[in-house]
């Protein structure tokens, strides 16, 4: 099959879904389809895909949106026109992106077939976030460019289950994210990251918390839950902050910390990715993540694929399968109960060892790249077909 995805930033800095569709590109193009990329910004797509590297996917890179609206301009959609004529299915990406309906509607001209994938953009929490100017984007294009797509694609049932009311007429399916899980086919090496940061060596219980710095990731409940643990003498807990966000609330945190008497505990990495992202989720005994929403989360199944259990919140819509997988707590979305959580691996109340090795067959099991792949290509064929 000839396949193209349109995301309009890949940009690695704003989570799991620009790496999603790296890694479905790649993983399509080896599979032997024709897998290309469609974006505005290229930032993390591979060096070799852009300079024309032979046997790598297709990269047309747009002019980037303009005016307060995002728009594509006229000479953008043009090209855009080019490229899908050329294929036979267009995956994109997200829903509140003007330019993500001109896209669509040019695949609706050339009776090219289109998948949407949501990135929990319509879960309960996401929707009540801006409500008013989500539902007006909604009556307004949003709920056509949905219903009117080939398949509408949710990454687990409970992601479904919450979207698909902003989208009755439409065609939703349930396939879990593709995941690049070939750096975790062994155990990752922790002795980069303990080398990066010497104090994951210390007799403390090191926690992981990896991921964008915002509020709606929840890291004062993490903070709140070492402060409650040192103020009990309960458990020795050291936290590794890895992420970035926006300076004033990164600062209020830190303040957070500081204030809870817990700044000594904590660890602030900044951004980390590749070999020592991998090597960091290795080094820790727990990765923690009290979040009020994710649609799939990669970093829980980066975590439980690199042998290290997980701790979240009944919030995430596959809280269901980390927790089926062995390796995973789902609890609340409460200081006191991750304070809890934490202190049971402590104290040895639960294996983290244990946990973390039931976790990562799980994964490499149900996540298998290939399984994974194969679903994905029953889905674009089944549309391609009808």
């Amino acid at each position: 099959m000839r396949i193209a995805h349109y995301m309009q930033d890949i940009d690695f800095t704003r989570g799991g879904p620009p790496r999603a569709v790296i890694d479905q590109v790649a993983t399509m193009h080896a599979r032997g389809h024709q897998a290309g990329l469609l974006t505005t910004n290229v930032q993390d797509v591979p060096a070799s895909w852009l300079d024309g590297t032979p046997d790598t996917p297709e990269v047309v890179e747009l002019p980037a949106v303009r005016g307060s609206f995002g728009r594509l301009s006229p000479a953008a959609i043009e090209r855009v026109r080019e490229a899908i004529a050329r294929i036979d299915v267009l995956h994109m990406h997200g829903v509140w992106e003007p330019a993500n309906l001109q896209v669509a509607a040019a695949c609706r001209r050339e009776k090219i077939p289109y998948v949407v994938s949501l990135r929990g953009m319509l879960d309960d929490w996401s929707m009540d976030q801006s409500r008013l100017r989500k539902r007006v984007f909604l009556a307004l294009g949003g709920r056509g460019y949905l219903e009117q797509a080939a398949a509408v694609h949710c990454t687990a049932d409970a992601e479904l289950e919450q979207s698909r009311k902003w989208f009755p007429r439409g065609n939703g399916v349930v396939v879990p994210n593709l995941i690049d899980l070939e750096p975790y086919a062994e155990v990752p090496d922790p002795a980069l990251a303990q080398q990066a940061w010497p104090e994951i060596t210390e007799p403390s219980l090191t926690v992981l918390f990896l991921s964008r710095i915002q509020v709606k990731k929840g890291i004062e409940h993490l903070i709140d839950a070492i402060s409650i643990l040192q103020r009990d003498g309960r458990a020795d807990v050291r936290v590794i902050v890895a992420g970035s966000g926006d300076d004033e609330y990164v600062a209020a945190m830190r303040a957070r910390a500081e204030a809870a008497g817990v700044a000594d505990r904590l660890t602030w990495a900044g951004h980390v990715g590749g070999d020592l992202k991998n090597s960091l989720y290795a080094a820790c005994d727990v990765f923690a993540l009290p979040t009020s929403q994710e649609n799939f989360g990669f970093v829980f199944f980066e975590s439980l694929a690199s042998g290290t259990p997980v701790v979240t919140t009944d919030l995430v819509d596959t809280c269901h399968e980390i927790e089926r997988s062995g390796g995973g707590v789902i609890i609340p979305q409460d200081a006191n109960r991750f304070a809890d959580a934490i202190a049971s691996f402590s104290s040895g109340e639960r294996d983290g060892i244990k946990m973390g090795a039931a976790g990562r067959a799980w994964t490499l099991e149900n996540l298998d790249t290939s399984r994974v792949a194969a679903e994905f290509e029953a889905v674009y064929q089944s549309r391609v077909g009808g």
